[in-house]
């Protein structure tokens, strides 16, 4: 993340980022984050919640929000 961070930085220059910088960050390692923990749990929203650290409701919004694909144990594709 460190090295993500030191190229994204290092990609404007000397000039800073622009404002909103949280956000952008945020959004770019969620859904991947969300996406490897549900793979780890095999599509398990409540394992996936609780590697996570969050409560498994808000996995659920942030799967919507995202448009996350949950492929669970088992399913066809």
């Amino acid at each position: 993340i460190e090295n993500y961070l030191s190229g994204y930085f290092a990609s404007y220059g000397a000039e800073l980022p622009p404002n909103g910088l949280y956000d952008r960050i945020i959004s770019d390692v969620e859904r991947p984050l969300i996406t490897a923990a549900l793979a780890a749990t095999n599509g398990n929203q409540v394992k996936a919640a609780h590697l996570l650290g969050i409560n498994r409701n808000t996995l659920r919004t942030r799967i919507r929000d995202l448009s996350v694909n949950v492929a669970k144990a088992g399913s066809v594709r």
